[in-house]
């Protein structure tokens, strides 16, 4: 502890400096600041662990710097969140100008290809003879009739986490189901609209629905969409509010869903052990029927067949699709079988079933495949089918076309090869336009092109090329609107033909 001590008139000094002061000045003691006189028996001893010595300038100017730093601190705040504001803005303006080029390309391919088709070639007949070029890159082609197939570019929004979607042009939005890695284990529902400002409204889904594997706005009310996931539900939601309308539980997970097209009242689930769930939404408590699948692999596709003069009336009928091919069921009568029937060892030879596309309006069907890399038609529930390539190149696979002849007839009317997934289950549509052909659009696993063929001959139309592989294609008659969800975007197209 040091020593201070304090004069009578009150000044404080060290004990040894006030010492030497008064011996030096002996009986003509004073204090060193006032003067005032004293002598060493007038010093009084303070015993302090502290002493500090305030220099108000010093302190003042202390706190001016301390101000001026807070001042410069919410400065640079702002300036901050500006920097901010304005990188969005640059992203946003580089977007458009991505959009504003794709579209001058397309124009600008567009008259060349008009151009071409006023000068024509001319054969030794003397007749036109047209140029019929698959083309990349918004680039339309004639076919079939002398129809023009012009799908056009309209807009892209990018997704993140991006799985599957369903459009409704009626009220002018799109359903995404996708899993943001932002927000972590979080599966979202997300509306969004089509008219600008193209505003998107998430709903959050359960976290016990772990996934939405398919998805479909209800072709009777717009304003409802069934989705299965792997958490074991089958739901239908109320996109307007948000809210559950009805909530299945599931012994198993569900890979796959649809509506009935032919009554308000039925849905179905297609699960992960190979069979089909039939409901009755009047009924709240669980599945009407359970059918049983003809293997344990999992049904990632789910059709409602279109009612046909050979149905009888009210009859109701199913496709689904998993590994070994599609299978028709017949709902009252609970038969069901592979098709096509009877047995036709060439469709059967093609390999393993991917994805499943159905036309009501024509009853075409195009089953895709995938090479069959063993011997074993039944796989584990969980797994993939096995392969020995690295995953995610994509493989040579193959797309077949199938016609609907009668009540449960099914002629194979041609076939395609083509890159498909070798780990995923893409989703692919079959475009009825009145008064034309049908157009099949599915990805290219191996360009990452998005493609249209007009069928039966596989002959392609148009190639349009994707940011990444396909994931999942939806196609509106009302609006000519054709969709295509990829895992990081969802792009629109417009035709004239509807």
């Amino acid at each position: 502890m040091n020593e201070f001590s304090c004069l009578p008139c009150g000044h404080i000094y060290g004990m040894s400096c006030i010492k030497k002061w008064l011996k030096q000045r002996r009986n003509s003691g004073k204090c060193p600041q006032c003067n005032m006189e004293c002598s060493m028996k007038d010093v009084r001893k303070l015993y302090a662990s502290r002493v500090v010595a305030v220099d108000e300038e010093s302190d003042k100017r202390i706190r001016s710097l301390e101000t001026k730093c807070a001042s410069l601190e919410s400065k640079d705040g702002d300036w901050r969140k500006k920097e901010a504001g304005w990188k969005k803005r640059e992203a946003a303006l580089h977007l458009d100008v991505k959009n504003l080029k794709e579209k001058n390309t397309y124009l600008e391919q567009l008259l060349l290809d008009m151009q071409s088709r006023q000068s024509g070639l001319m054969d030794v007949t003397g007749n036109s003879q047209w140029r019929y070029e698959s083309e990349r890159n918004y680039n339309p082609m004639s076919h079939g009739k002398g129809s023009f197939c012009n799908f056009v570019f309209q807009k892209a929004f990018p997704l993140e986490g991006a799985r599957i979607f369903d459009m409704d042009t009626y009220n002018q939005i799109v359903l995404i189901a996708h899993k943001p890695k932002a927000i972590g284990d979080v599966h979202l529902l997300s509306k969004l609209s089509l008219i600008s400002p193209f505003e998107m409204q998430d709903i959050v889904l359960p976290s016990s629905a772990n996934g939405v594997r398919d998805m479909h706005i209800s072709p009777f009310d717009n304003t409802q969409v069934l989705y299965a996931s792997l958490g074991k539900k089958l739901s239908v939601l109320s996109f307007l509010s948000g809210t559950p309308v009805l909530d299945y539980n599931l012994q198993v997970p569900a890979w796959s869903c649809s509506w009935d097209r032919n009554s308000t009242h039925y849905i179905y689930a297609g699960l992960q052990n190979g069979s089909v769930l039939v409901f009755d939404t009047r009924q709240t408590a669980g599945p009407l029927k359970c059918l049983a699948g003809l293997t344990s692999n999992p049904v990632h596709s789910l059709q409602s067949l279109a009612q046909t003069s050979s149905l009888p009336s009210g009859a109701r009928s199913i496709l689904s699709a998993s590994a070994i091919g599609p299978c028709q069921w017949n709902i009252d009568s609970e038969e069901r079988f592979v098709v096509p029937e009877p047995y036709d060892p060439d469709a059967y030879d093609q390999g393993v079933c991917i994805s499943l596309a159905y036309c009501p309006s024509s009853d075409d069907i195009v089953v895709s495949h995938r090479p069959k890399f063993n011997t074993l038609v039944d796989v584990p529930n969980s797994q993939f089918w096995p392969t020995p390539y690295v995953t995610g190149q994509g493989v040579q696979g193959s797309h077949v076309l199938l016609k609907r002849t009668g009540c449960d007839n099914y002629q194979k009317m041609g076939s395609s090869n083509a890159n498909v997934s070798d780990i995923r289950l893409p989703k692919c549509v079959i475009i009825d336009t009145q008064n034309q052909n049908r157009l099949f659009v599915s990805g290219d696993e191996a360009t990452c092109d998005m493609v249209l063929q007009e069928l039966p001959s596989f002959r392609t139309i148009q190639r349009f090329e994707m940011p990444a592989q396909v994931r999942d294609v939806r196609y509106s008659p009302s609006h000519g609107m054709l969709g295509c969800l990829t895992g990081n975007s969802l792009q629109l197209f417009r035709t004239n033909l509807k």
